[in-house]
């Protein structure tokens, strides 16, 4: 790997050490024999867990490293990233399900003639925007689910050639709901699925996610956002009739859906075939059956295409992206 980092022992990075770093002690007279401690970058370039990987990348970059340890909020080690590997990450066996068939009621009159997955943000579609975030992650499997005004999706896309992928289809005669279109899978899976809304702009690192979900052993992972919802009146707080305080304006923090999932294969036992089954339904089902389900938590970018104000909203952070 061309370094090595050093910790003490509980794994707080204390430095770096380099083969340019044991040069230049030999040249300072160091002998071999000494601590690391006389050689070792005490303040080395390190970047968080929950960065975005282009973060990270431009970080390298502008500082011309080929590696960056990546450290928690408590200046322990979680992973070494490096320049290569985020330029060309490993080839991932896993499948990706986007779920691209919902009718776009709340974007009408935009939907009329044009599915939700197919309008443009910063000059190409929302799936295609979706899809290569999934290919720079070394993803190559895809099945898009479809249903209204599914040619225009179809025969955009086609087999995926055009971006050097595998992409087929799953073909809803009615509304499946977010976990029920899994149920027309032609087979089941070796590895996890990531299931994720054809509608949503997002930089989550999906390798993290990936990591996250086999660490912990889960059956079902979501990712949840944080949302802030401030009370635009004051909090009366009461004991029976007595006033015990007033919180002026306060603000309710909560995690909600983001509309990206991971599941074990087996999990689509579970699914009702050619029945109406959504997400949330699912994780009800695995939480009452003591199943291990998780959460993870975005912090990057996110964006949900819902509403008008959105799709406005994501053209202007948008626009400077290539055409």
């Amino acid at each position: 790997m061309q370094i090595a980092l050093v910790v003490d022992g509980d794994n707080h990075l204390l430095g770096t050490v380099t083969d340019g770093d044991v040069r230049r002690g030999i040249l300072r007279g160091v002998a071999l024999n000494e601590t690391v401690d006389k050689i070792m970058n005490p303040n080395p370039s390190v970047c968080r867990e929950d960065d975005a990987r282009e973060a990270i990348l431009t970080r390298m970059e502008i500082r011309n490293l080929r590696h960056m340890p990546v450290v928690d909020k408590a200046g322990r080690v979680v992973r070494l990233e490096t320049h290569d590997e985020l330029l060309a990450p490993k080839e991932r066996d896993n499948l990706v399900v986007l779920m691209a068939g919902g009718l776009g009621v709340r974007l009408r009159p935009l939907t009329e003639n044009c599915p939700k997955p197919m309008l443009k943000i910063g000059g190409r579609p929302i799936l295609e925007t979706i899809l290569l975030n999934f290919i720079e992650y070394g993803f190559r499997r895809f099945y898009l689910s479809v249903n209204y005004m599914s040619e225009a999706i179809t025969e955009y896309f086609g087999d995926g050639s055009r971006w050097g992928v595998d992409i087929r289809y799953l073909r809803e005669s009615q509304k499946l709901g977010t976990a029920g279109a899994l149920s027309l899978l032609p087979e089941r899976p070796n590895s996890p699925i990531l299931v994720m809304n054809g509608d949503l702009l997002t930089k989550v690192n999906f390798t993290q996610l990936v990591d996250f979900h086999g660490a912990h052993r889960s059956k079902a992972t979501m990712c949840v956002r944080e949302y802030d919802f401030q009370v635009p009146y004051g909090v009366v707080k009461m004991d029976h009739h007595s006033i015990t305080a007033i919180e002026e304006k306060p603000v309710q923090t909560f995690f909600v859906n983001a509309g990206i999932y991971m599941l074990e294969p087996e999990i689509l036992d579970m699914i009702p075939k050619s029945d109406f089954f959504d997400m949330p339904t699912l994780f009800d089902r695995l939480i009452a059956d003591r199943s291990k389900t998780i959460a993870f938590p975005v912090r990057e970018y996110w964006l949900d295409i819902g509403h008008v104000e959105d799709f406005e909203r994501a053209n202007l952070e948008h626009s400077g992206d290539a055409q």
